[in-house]
């Protein structure tokens, strides 16, 4: 099992790049099942996530040839309908393949997903919207069949924006007879981000990033190209870094507008920063104080930052409030942090008290899921002494070479 050894307190210094966006390719390379040909796709990110989704593909019949920057998905010879169970456990986003199966071939069989053990995460959202069109659903002992003569659009109406059930409605409903409309819809940039590559491809969609979506069925879709929108989770992250440890940092290939609330709360905070077009640069660390942060579907305060945060609300002056809406295990990183030194109360796994400043030491920790892992490894950077982060596994599936990054800024970092 791989870890990260971290040896803490280097300023950092350089540039950044952002990859492209994980929770944006995943739904792309899925919706390329749609496709009956090749599509071309720029700005994916080399991460774990991205290779499963890639061994779903190939495993129905598709070919994936990777070429430097770019990625050609080949799904004309597509001849499987079944998501192996072995993947749908490693991955929870795994299950965004299953609206693009049903609309291509109206049938589709599958597990439940995995992924990190955040919280409970049910897909009856995903289930609901697929019988709205007229899909039905068979489930026994945990193994889901999706069948259907044929698709009709329709109404579909989220009790909670959920970002996976808004893009498995929209896949699903691309080849559709008539019209879908999708309330209460995700607004994630992400969502914003699947419409511009179906419609390349000659899907008929409206609304994205608004609460209310139109979708047209349309007969087929073509090749395309496309590439896909920088990771503002990963570029969040790298801005917490800074703020922490940079001078003369800057974190490029971001687009500002997507994290602005964290921003915004970095700046009521003190932290100076500098915000072009695509960029962000800290020249130097301040003195920061507490400030409190509840997390809310985009464009509120993203839960997936809410734990990379915690690490430099450690360093704020004053008590910090984080209050915690949308999973309910999202403090399993506050047991180590508080072992190399932190002060932070958890109530009712829901809102979690900080109190700064608190020295941090070097410990062995663990990663417990991928934003956690990013937050040990962010405790890591600031900590006097030697981390161990074990359990790398999550921290890979959504950081695209975080190691090489940050060493070339300044850290002292490796993974062995």
């Amino acid at each position: 099992m791989s870890s990260y050894i971290i040896k803490g307190g280097n300023k950092l210094e350089g540039t950044v790049r952002i990859s492209g966006s994980k929770n944006a390719s995943l739904p792309i390379i899925a919706a390329t099942i749609l496709n009956k040909g090749t599509t071309t796709l720029y700005n994916i990110p080399n991460i774990q996530d991205t290779q499963m989704m890639y061994e779903i593909i190939k495993l129905l019949g598709g070919k994936v040839q990777k070429k430097k920057n770019k990625v050609i998905i080949n799904t004309s010879n597509i001849n499987k309908y079944e998501i192996p169970d072995t993947l749908m456990h490693k991955m929870r986003s795994s299950v965004i393949i299953v609206g693009a199966i049903i609309g291509r071939y109206k049938t589709a069989t599958f597990t439940y997903p995995g992924g990190c053990e955040i919280g409970s995460r049910p897909i009856d959202l995903h289930l609901k919207a697929f019988e709205k069109l007229g899909i039905h659903i068979n489930q026994n002992y945990g193994n889901i069949t999706c069948n259907a003569e044929k698709i009709i659009g329709n109404k579909i109406d989220f009790d909670f924006p959920s970002v996976g059930a808004t893009e498995n409605a929209i896949l699903a409903s691309i080849l559709a007879e008539g019209k879908t409309t999708i309330t209460n819809a995700a607004r994630e940039p992400e969502i914003i981000d699947l419409q511009n590559f179906l419609n390349k491809m000659g899907a008929k969609i409206k609304g994205a990033g608004t609460n209310v979506i139109t979708i047209t069925g349309v007969d087929y879709l073509h090749k395309s190209f496309h590439e896909v929108i920088p990771d503002r989770i990963e570029a969040g992250t790298y801005v917490i870094i800074g703020a922490l440890l940079g001078e003369n940092l800057t974190i490029k290939n971001l687009i500002p507008s997507h994290i602005e609330s964290l921003t915004s709360k970095l700046i009521e905070a003190g932290v100076e920063m500098n915000i072009s077009e695509d960029s962000i640069t800290i020249e130097k660390r301040g003195k920061y104080k507490a400030v409190s942060i509840k997390t809310l579907p985009y464009p509120g305060f993203p839960t997936d930052l809410q734990q990379p945060l915690i690490p430099f609300l450690t360093q704020c002056h004053g008590i910090s409030t984080v209050e915690e809406t949308i999973w309910e295990n999202r403090f399993q990183n506050v047991y180590d942090t508080n072992r190399m030194g932190a002060n932070i109360i958890v109530k009712d796994n829901r809102i979690a008290k900080i109190k700064g400043v608190t020295k941090l030491t070097g410990k062995n920790v663990t990663a417990t899921d991928l934003r956690g892992g990013a937050s040990m490894l962010i405790c890591g950077l600031i900590a006097e002494g030697i981390t161990t982060i074990d359990n790398v596994k999550y921290i890979l599936r959504g950081y695209d070479d975080i190691c090489g990054k940050l060493s070339k800024v300044g850290a002292k970092i490796e993974l062995i």
